[in-house]
């Protein structure tokens, strides 16, 4: 006799469907965990970049085994948002207040820029060399140091240029456009609605106020004869005035020598190396956060809005 078949326990199915579903759940509590690891993982990578990023981490406040020159860079245009005053000076700062900075070296390749912010770099170059008699502060110049950038390379002790350096610039603009004359073909009629005579200063879709052109030409008279001061303070006796001096003309690294806006030929190894006498070099320069770009050119935007100066572009470059 062939044997009974057997009969299969009761509920097989349901026990079946759990076992397939507490799998399932087991399987999802696995790549739940992995996925928060990952997570995890990344958002710690992405931490960690952004704080070396905004310089928080990494460079500073690390004790260096012996004297060094300490470098900084000024590049691009003086400005809140690019080369700032309050990047610069906190550079400026760290360099000094190490203890074995034997001297310092702000290289520097701008065209110029904001006045202010060249007057904030200068001021504080003054104060800490009152402050650390004994650390030199020497300028070397890459390709340019124009207006705002000479304004602030005339603090510093001495001056190195390239014989192809461009140098000086020393003069003040305002610049802008009139948009009237193509207004009146195309038809179109400014209207202009302020509180105060002199609100819409130099408006570009108005004609030209000459009391407000006047006004302005004044203006620039008097930061041009800030900037001149300045130049005669840093450089005293160096300088050579002749009548361009002062006019706006730029020179080359070699015919500035000559005219005392400079000290002598250099680069940043061989003034670290001969004048300085120390030539291990660290990089002292500090990288302004993403915050601190995005508010700067924040209140760039806001500066420009509401001031009429901005809005013609006063410049030292």
């Amino acid at each position: 006799m062939s044997e009974p078949e057997k009969t299969p326990p009761a509920n097989w199915e349901r026990a079946v469907l759990e076992k397939l579903a507490l799998s399932a759940i087991q399987e999802q509590r696995r790549s739940r965990h992995w996925s928060i690891l990952f997570k995890t993982l990344g958002f710690l990578y992405l931490f960690i970049v952004l704080f070396m990023v905004s310089g928080w981490i990494g460079g500073d406040g690390v004790a260096l085994p012996k004297e060094h020159t300490a470098l900084i860079d000024l590049q691009g245009v003086i400005a809140s948002d690019e080369a700032s005053a309050d990047t610069i000076i906190s550079s400026l700062q760290g360099a000094f207040e190490d203890k074995k900075t034997k001297g310092v070296i702000l290289r520097i390749n701008s065209p110029g820029g904001s006045p202010v912010q060249a007057g904030q770099i200068y001021d504080e170059i003054k104060r800490l060399r009152a402050k650390y008699p004994k650390v030199p502060l020497y300028v070397v110049v890459d390709d340019i140091c124009a207006s705002g950038g000479y304004y602030v390379a005339v603090g510093a002790d001495k001056i190195f240029v390239d014989k192809a350096s461009i140098v000086g610039s020393i003069g003040v603009l305002m610049d802008g456009f009139g948009f009237t004359q193509t207004m009146e073909k195309l038809g179109v009629e400014r209207r202009l609605l302020t509180a105060g005579e002199n609100k819409g200063f130099l408006d570009p879709f108005s004609p030209v106020d000459p009391k407000q052109q006047a006004y302005a030409k004044q203006m620039l008279e008097e930061i041009h004869g800030q900037f001149i001061a300045v130049v005669r303070e840093g450089r005293g006796k160096r300088l050579k005035e002749t009548p361009e001096t002062f006019s706006g003309l730029v020179w080359s690294g070699e015919k500035s020598i000559e005219l005392g806006l400079a000290d002598g030929l250099g680069s940043v190894e061989s003034v670290a190396r001969d004048v300085i006498k120390a030539e291990d070099i660290v990089d002292y320069t500090q990288q302004a956060s993403f915050a601190e770009r995005l508010a700067g050119r924040l209140g760039a935007s806001m500066a420009q809005a509401w001031s009429p100066f901005e809005k013609a572009g006063v410049n030292l470059r």
